[in-house]
């Protein structure tokens, strides 16, 4: 679907005016606003004329300032040569100028200057959605009129699919997938497939998911809306629905939550160790040991999460197991991870699914940086990858004909693509063998 040049975003504009009463224009150290740079000669300006189509019709002078780490408004306004009172005749004006105060590297400010040296016109930008301007209804006036300006881009759905010959990234880079919806992909399967240990050579996923045009151009990606992903023969489905209160979640078609009790794997992975097996000569002892769980080897400080919500029965120290967390969920089930570089969380805390309690290390008796991670029912060890875990809940009652009205299209236009794919394969396929011959 190509984006429709001549009317393809929606823009939101809040304004305010607020007059205030003007402060000696010296510039004085205002204490509640931070501590200024003192590096003008490394500011980085931008001389603008009036030819430029960026600018407004008005002939000012403008200097551009990108925001940079360890910055604040004072340090910015002060490389323009304005000071600590022009700041504080800015955040006065309007609550609309909270955001300045919580400003990140790499936005941009632009500031206007009228003939007689004063700030007639402040842009500041977020991103290429979202921008804030500022102006003074003349040079003598102490009134500033503030704009909020959002701009909704257009959004359509793209469709990729790959198959896994090496690994999942390289898989979605073959796919052109950016980096966050791949790790989205394993976000939502990761309570059903073990993406450190279960995934195989000719694995396939296919997604349905949004792109974001503004003016004509790409700025982005957005939500998966249906994927499917085949493991070892098994094929996954998901959609996403939101309910009427507004939440987001993903479901099967049949609207079971994919959202369980448990993650399969309860780390970002890079590569494995060592199996589930009781009968493992320990790498140290050199004896037969029983090995009740899996390690998943990361880098030194790869962040550890909790497998499930639960409470924390103990964060300690021992020889052997080096840091280590233990984690109750309700009656029969606890969670074990051992060789903790460090901890996050403390004895008798609660935790959240997908809360990090530390980082991989080596402590204890572990030849390398890994994790390892038991799961125990009822007090008995099994096998992490293999258990049976809890059986998701179903899209409730009140939301059933919603989400089957909802999903069933998304569905469709996923499978639709899919057959779509096969045929044009099969064509080419078909092209080739013929050539040949």
């Amino acid at each position: 679907m190509e984006p429709n040049d001549d009317d393809n975003t929606t823009v939101q504009v809040e304004s305010v005016a607020v007059s205030f009463q003007s402060s000696d224009d010296t510039p004085t150290e205002n204490p509640l606003v931070a501590s200024v740079q003192t590096t003008e000669q490394q500011a980085v300006q931008e001389e603008l004329t009036a030819t430029d189509p960026a600018v407004p019709e008005e002939t000012f002078t403008w200097k551009k300032q990108i925001v940079r780490s360890g910055d604040n408004l004072t340090a910015i306004f002060k490389r323009v040569l304005l000071g600590s009172a022009d700041v504080h005749r800015l955040m006065s004006s309007s609550p609309l100028a909270k955001p300045l105060s919580n400003m990140r590297p790499g936005e941009e400010l632009r500031f206007g200057f009228a003939e007689n040296g004063t700030l007639a016109q402040l842009k500041y930008t977020k991103s290429r959605l979202e921008s804030y301007i500022f102006k003074s209804a003349d040079d003598k006036s102490s009134t500033y009129m503030a704009e909020h300006i959002i701009r909704e881009p257009e959004i359509t759905t793209a469709y990729r699919e790959s198959t896994i010959e090496d690994s999942l990234f390289l898989a979605g880079d073959r796919a052109q997938l950016p980096h966050n919806l791949i790790m989205e992909i394993a976000n939502i399967f990761g309570w059903d497939v073990d993406f450190a240990l279960d995934i195989r050579k000719g694995d396939h996923f296919a997604i349905l998911f949004e792109e974001k045009f503004l003016d004509g151009e790409k700025i982005g990606t957005g939500n998966i809306l249906a994927a499917e992903f085949t493991n070892q023969g098994r094929t996954f489905k998901a959609v996403r629905y939101v309910d009427s209160q507004g939440k987001a979640n993903y479901f099967t078609p049949e609207g079971l939550s994919m959202r369980k009790a448990f993650l399969r794997a309860p780390l970002d992975f890079t590569r494995i160790s060592s199996n589930f097996n009781l009968r493992r000569k320990h790498p140290i002892h050199k004896s037969i040991r029983a090995h009740r769980g899996v390690d998943y080897a990361a880098p030194r400080g790869t962040p550890i999460f909790s497998a499930g919500d639960g409470k924390v029965t103990a964060s300690g120290y021992s020889k052997a197991n080096g840091n280590y967390v233990f984690i109750q969920h309700g009656q029969r089930y606890t969670t074990k991870y051992l060789h903790l570089n460090k901890r996050s969380v403390k004895t008798g805390q609660n935790v959240r699914q997908r809360q990090v309690i530390g980082t991989v290390g080596s402590t204890g008796y572990a030849t390398g940086p890994h994790l390892h991670y038991e799961f125990l029912v009822n007090g008995v060890h099994q096998n992490p990858r293999t258990v049976s875990l809890p059986q998701a809940l179903p899209i409730d009652d009140a939301e059933r004909s919603n989400f089957d009205t909802a999903t069933a299209s998304l569905t469709n236009q996923l499978a639709l693509h899919k057959q779509s794919t096969q045929l044009a394969m099969l064509t080419e396929k078909d092209q080739q063998r013929t050539s040949t011959q």
